[in-house]
């Protein structure tokens, strides 16, 4: 795993966590272990309205922390109600964070490939409709990473399991001057959160 990553995740510790957060984890944690446990893939498609920030988070931060803890078969994938695009921000704030980004095609929606280790395949990252056909139609948990996503899907085909585990929107900080400080913290924020997820797997 890329260096600064994996210094990253050896500062996080479980006590970090409140007890309401703990509660609201669990029930991804129980999802991850029952797939273990039934041998089966654990697919995990993280939802946001615009599939631009914090559903990206999400889905990184957990598939880094699948390979950090060893958990195989996990692949995670992300959407949206609406497809949009990345936002800049948030591929520059994973690239101080340690993760090697390489744009994949050029246009309104541009395609990234987001590595955090040498030896891994990379995730693959674009704005999409949370049913497009790059993600799982079935035997999958829909995690909703933001409260307008959860609304706006009361109902996710094919998914087996819907988890609301919600962040504030990094968006608010656009273009002051704490923009790259809320975005570092949120990233770590989902980055901590997803960390306790994996740690506390019962396997």
């Amino acid at each position: 795993m890329n260096l600064k990553i994996k210094e990253i995740i050896d500062s996080f510790s479980v006590e970090n966590i409140s007890e309401e957060r703990k509660e609201v984890l669990s029930l991804l944690t129980e999802f991850i272990s029952s797939k273990i446990k039934s041998d089966e893939k654990i697919n995990l498609n993280f939802i946001c309205t615009h599939n631009s920030r914090r559903s990206h988070l999400s889905q990184i931060w957990a598939q880094t922390m699948a390979e950090y803890f060893g958990v195989k078969e996990v692949f995670c994938y992300s959407g949206g109600t609406e497809e949009t695009s990345i936002f800049p921000k948030v591929l520059e704030t994973l690239k101080n964070q340690g993760f090697e980004i390489e744009q994949l095609s050029e246009n309104e929606n541009s395609v990234y490939a987001v590595k955090f280790d040498q030896n891994s395949y990379p995730v693959i990252c674009f704005s999409k409709n949370y049913d497009s056909t790059f993600n799982p139609t079935s035997n999958f948990a829909s995690i909703m990473t933001c409260s307008n996503a959860e609304k706006g899907c009361p109902f996710i085909p094919g998914a087996e399991k819907i988890i609301a585990i919600k962040y504030n929107d990094p968006k608010i900080s656009d273009g002051t001057p704490e923009m790259d400080q809320i975005y570092a913290e949120r990233s770590l924020e989902i980055a901590q959160e997803m960390f306790y997820a994996f740690s506390t797997l019962k396997i």
